[in-house]
């Protein structure tokens, strides 16, 4: 069982992943293969990240992290990829994402409520201390630019980070999980985004792929 630190450290160095999509509402799938680099963050990247907050798509949370929370507690990681297509279509990019336990997150009075999660990605936080929720920061999102927050559930049980994220036209929940030291089991489903009271039930995308890590070369 990996603890939420290890699940970062574990995630780093050179993957290669092989998804298929299915677009739900078109009818129609499409296969890719993405390699992709990750590393982690170091101090000075999480601070960006963290002054980049207050203009996400949760603006308004005020985050109260001592250095000691931001080095320790709050894992990240800088990921590079290059997407391809089944018909040739080639996509890279890079971003930084930050994971920020609640335990570290004040939400003072007056802060617009959270956006309701899918069904799916609502999951029983019992025992208590058990299952670990936050937010999830990036300073560039895949489907929109600029700084993205959304929220994330990682479960050491099942060794499985979630993250859900709200863009302005959609709402992506993002399953990675380890089923051996390197081998990681990837799913996206993506809805429509309803109203703020409603929760999300048009389903657009459902994606899944395995990923494998690379040997290091020495």
């Amino acid at each position: 069982m990996l603890n939420f630190q290890d699940f970062f450290i574990r995630c780093t160095g050179l993957w290669k992943t092989e998804r298929i999509y299915h677009f739900i509402l078109k009818n129609e799938s499409e296969r890719s293969y993405t390699e992709f680099q990750v590393s982690a963050l170091n101090s000075v990247e999480k601070q960006q990240i963290l002054a980049a907050a207050a203009s996400s798509t949760l603006a308004g949370m005020t985050l109260t992290l001592t250095d000691d929370a931001t080095h320790h507690n709050c894992p990240g990681f800088a990921i590079a990829f290059d997407t391809e297509s089944e018909t040739g279509e080639k996509v890279s990019m890079s971003l930084h994402a930050l994971f920020v336990p609640d335990a570290y997150v004040t939400q003072p009075d007056g802060l617009a409520p959270m956006p309701l999660l899918p069904l799916a990605a609502q999951v029983d936080t019992s025992p208590q201390g058990e299952v670990i929720q936050g937010f999830y920061l990036r300073d560039e999102g895949y489907s929109e630019t600029g700084a993205i927050a959304g929220r994330f559930t990682y479960q050491p049980t099942r060794q499985t980070l979630e993250m859900t994220t709200f863009y302005s036209r959609s709402v992506a929940v993002d399953q990675m999980r380890f089923v051996a030291p390197g081998l990681r089991m990837r799913t996206i489903v993506t809805y429509q985004r309803p109203a703020a009271d409603e929760v999300p039930s048009v389903i657009d995308l459902i994606g899944f792929g395995l990923e494998r890590k690379q040997p290091q070369v020495l």
